[in-house]
């Protein structure tokens, strides 16, 4: 079993633009415009486990060809959410297998009578391998669980009703995280039994994760943008990129506006540069009077079309910020920034790793409480709504792929590294435009022992920067010796607490032996941030569900906030600390001790 949540990292965010990869290709969020708009197919949908022995009756007897009743029962199953959790059912709970989805939505008519509107499939996140039918026909399939995939259905829909049928949560032997299934029969195992070995430390949760919905645009449409800021002095820079689908001969106009909506630069064509004298620049929370400042670049198309003139509008966030390292700091707007904030996980009560608005302002308020400024999406993307808040509220975000528990031979295989590739690309290219992330993280501690390898995978130097695993050990203090050079003691354990109960002297497993850890690591860490540690993010953020299993009683109680987001006493001295670290240098003025707490505008 992997222990601990290192990363691999690599500072890629800044060398996109100068290498000139512009990644390209239709992963802009449906925004709604005047010319665009969106139907989300939230709710409740119908539901179907295949049970059947060899897990494809669903194929043989072809269930998407029909309604999903009438290939027998069906349970409501509510999305997005895990499934896992919703129902009283055991079996459905640890389930491995092809489950269904089924939906059917009413369009607007003028989705479907008019031939100038494309109408596009949007799921947001199916755990791991989707097939999808729209009216009986196959139109995408999609292989990892947490990044976005899209299908233009408008033939389909502008032929008859809409019956989605998706078929997700199949598990894939090359889709990282990588669980290993046992089919029919094996070993000790009944015929008819399957069973899933997982190499990561949580609960595989399966389904629809993430919102599904339509969108439209018009049949020439703006696929893609990239942008890449700069300073020059005290003027902001904006690179942009934009890519077209539908139409050879068209126009750009683009415009730049602040946050009062007056226009500060604009620009034509589908490259350039806007300048943005005495720019407000995008700073992290806790680092600024104004942090999170976002500017909104407006892109209009206007391409000519065999029946006219046809028009798209789009609106893109964007933050003018710069990341930079040396061997001693992590410079964002070249000042020094200290990283202090949580590893978490998509993860809570009933709903699983589905998605859900009042959990995620209410991760984010409990964030800002506790003076925490940064974050690792550990161990997967998390949702594009979390990283628009990330941009909003200016929480710096270290970008996870889902490499996580790789340490089977198959997980070496040219077939899995080549889908490893390609889910870093879809990551980048969803991701690229967020200022608040400043770094892409590519593994989680892969270890191989296969020869000539043999080695447990820590951390790669493409630049001068490295993250550090802090060691989980019952003295609390880290044990691994640091490189040279910047890094980041991100993953400090605080220790086990099972239950909410104080006990003196300490013993492990109790709240105050959770707290006494965190002290001796702190004492560490104030030593090294001296000396080229540039930050620290506590492993973890709040409890989180695992597999059933001695080590782990009803889940990961690692966290420093209960799974219900209630505070342990580890919360209230890691609060002291990262508003004390806040605020020694906040808005590059230092404070008294006194002064640290006083100036959180949060309490609880």
């Amino acid at each position: 079993m992997l222990r601990g949540p290192a990363a691999v990292w690599a500072t890629l965010g800044p060398l996109l633009w100068a290498c000139g990869l512009a990644l390209q290709g239709g992963m802009l969020y449906p925004r709604e415009s005047p010319s665009r708009e969106r139907k989300e197919l939230t709710g409740l949908w119908s539901f179907r486990a295949d049970f059947s022995e060899n897990r494809r009756q669903g194929f043989e007897q072809q269930w998407y060809r029909a309604p999903l009743r009438e290939s027998g029962p069906t349970l409501d199953m509510p999305v997005p959410s895990s499934f896992n959790d919703v129902g009283q059912d055991r079996q459905l709970r640890s389930f491995v297998g092809w489950v269904w989805y089924e939906r059917e939505a009413a369009l607007p008519q003028r989705w479907t009578q008019d031939l100038g509107t494309r109408v596009v499939l949007r799921i947001g996140s199916a755990h791991y391998y989707a097939i999808v039918w729209v009216n009986g026909v196959h139109v995408a399939e999609h292989e990892g669980g947490h990044l976005p995939f899209e299908a233009d259905i408008s033939k389909l829909v502008q032929s008859g009703p809409l019956s989605s049928c998706p078929a997700p949560c199949c598990p894939s032997p090359h889709a990282p995280p990588c669980p290993l299934v046992f089919p029919l029969g094996v070993g000790r195992y009944p015929k008819g039994y399957f069973v899933q070995n997982i190499n990561f430390d949580f609960f595989n949760y399966a389904g629809l994760h993430r919102p599904v919905l339509l969108y439209t645009t018009p049949t020439a449409y703006i696929d893609d943008i990239t942008v890449h800021t700069g300073v020059d002095q005290d003027t902001g820079l904006v690179d942009y990129q934009i890519f077209v689908q539908g139409s050879e001969h068209f126009q750009l106009e683009v415009c730049l506006l602040d946050e009062e909506g007056k226009v500060v630069a604009q620009g034509t064509g589908g490259r350039g540069q806007l300048q943005v004298p005495g720019a407000h620049l995008w700073w992290p929370y806790l680092m600024h009077e104004h942090p999170a400042y976002l500017y909104s670049l407006e892109v209009r198309l206007t391409a000519q079309m065999a029946g006219g003139p046809v028009s798209d509008f789009y609106t893109l966030p964007v933050g003018i910020r710069t990341v930079a390292v040396t061997e001693q700091q992590f410079l964002i707007n070249g000042k020094p920034f200290y990283f202090h904030g949580v590893n978490k996980h998509e993860d809570a009560d009933i709903r699983g790793k589905g998605f859900d608005w009042p959990l995620l302002v209410k991760d984010f308020n409990l964030l800002r409480w506790l003076g925490a400024n940064a974050f690792r999406t550990s161990h997967y993307p998390y949702a594009e709504e979390v990283m628009q808040l990330c941009d909003r509220y200016g929480i710096v975000v270290i970008d996870e792929s889902p490499g996580v528990g790789i340490v089977l031979v198959e997980s070496y295989s040219n077939v899995s590294l080549q889908h490893h590739l390609e889910v870093m690309e879809e990551l980048v290219r969803r991701d690229k435009n967020h200022p608040a992330v400043v770094m892409w993280s590519v593994a989680n501690e892969p270890t191989s022992f296969l020869k000539p390898a043999g080695y447990y995978f820590k951390c790669v130097l493409p630049l001068p920067w490295v993250g550090v695993e802090g060691a989980e050990n019952d003295l609390g203090a880290p044990t691994r010796s640091s490189p040279k050079g910047t890094c980041l003691r991100q993953a400090y354990n605080p220790g086990l607490t099972l239950w909410t109960r104080l006990q003196d002297p300490p013993l492990m497993f109790s709240e105050e032996y959770q707290k006494g850890v965190l002290e001796q690591y702190h004492l560490v860490l104030d030593q090294k941030r001296k000396e080229y540690v540039v930050g620290e993010l506590i492993w973890n953020f709040a409890d989180f569900m695992t597999n059933q299993s001695p080590q782990r009683v009803m889940g990961n109680k690692k966290g420093i906030f209960t799974r219900q987001r209630q505070p342990k006493g580890a919360a209230f001295l890691l609060r002291e600390r990262y508003w004390k670290l806040a605020n020694e240098t906040r808005y590059g003025r230092p404070a008294s001790k006194s002064q640290c707490l006083e100036n959180s505008p949060f309490t609880l």
